[in-house]
């Protein structure tokens, strides 16, 4: 990949593993310094040493918990006071919880909602701030194709991303003119610790057709640096997304709970 993009300095949530860890080599490798986030300090301290070292950029490590409603201002607040001006913020942070709604726990369903969605809100709306200041910067919202179904047996899962699609979207218009790039990537099935971490590794939807989580960073860096406002990785989850409109929204989501159901 090109590496003549100007520095700028990137801040990833959700880095450790997976999508994020893989965006974080993605934008070290065009030139991006970088502030990368997630509770895991091993994982990340690894991540920000090796990319330090095979690339030249500098890699700021913050240790935090986005299910905390502290955590965004805590985030910010530590940015501020090491001057780093974020450029790129990217919103991956994010979890799933496979189950039948009346069976799953509340508890962990709301704290799914504070990552996926409330941390997402308050992380754009400040940092979004002094990008309008500056009048440039790029926002990268990472939904999934769940986005765009109902999702029987992961329903607030496929609720909290539905929320990020249409509020991507809506800011993205909102900028337009700003000289700020709002974009939302949309990944279908990849392999990172999502499956298991949502107890739906059995699940038929991750039987097979499970994307490199590399290059769907790869795709997603493309997309926002082009300016798409909704990226969606892999032609067979293009062709998904189209065809669902021309389908009862019903039958939609009796194919999805089959797909997700591991008891079957």
């Amino acid at each position: 990949m090109a590496t003549d993009t100007p520095r700028r300095t990137a801040l990833i949530t959700g880095a450790s593993a997976g999508i994020g860890a893989e965006l974080a080599r993605v934008l070290a490798e065009n030139g991006h310094d970088l502030v990368l986030v997630a509770r895991r300090r091993d994982a990340l301290e690894a991540l920000a040493g090796q990319l330090e070292g095979k690339h030249g950029i500098t890699a700021t490590v913050l240790v935090d918990d986005l299910g905390d409603p502290e955590a965004p201002a805590r985030i910010f607040a530590a940015t501020r006071a090491a001057r780093i001006d974020v450029h790129v913020l990217i919103n991956n942070a994010g979890f799933g919880l496979g189950g039948e709604f009346a069976e799953t726990p509340i508890e962990r369903e709301m704290v799914m909602v504070q990552v996926n969605i409330t941390s997402l809100i308050q992380l754009t709306k400040l940092y979004a701030a002094p990008m309008l200041q500056r009048r440039a910067g790029y926002v990268m919202n990472v939904a999934s194709t769940a986005a765009f179904f109902p999702g029987p047996m992961m329903s607030v899962y496929y609720a909290t991303k539905a929320f990020v699609l249409s509020f991507s979207q809506a800011l993205a218009e909102e900028l337009s003119s700003s000289g700020i790039v709002v974009s939302c990537l949309c990944p279908g099935p990849t392999e990172t610790e999502f499956a298991s971490v949502a107890q739906v590794s059995k699940a038929k939807l991750f039987d097979g057709n499970v994307a490199d989580a590399r290059e769907v960073a790869e795709f997603g860096y493309r997309a926002m640096m082009a300016g798409e406002r909704v990226a969606i990785h892999g032609a067979r989850n293009k062709l998904l997304v189209q065809a669902q409109r021309f389908v009862p929204r019903s039958l939609i989501a009796r194919a999805v709970k089959k797909l997700q159901d591991s008891r079957n």
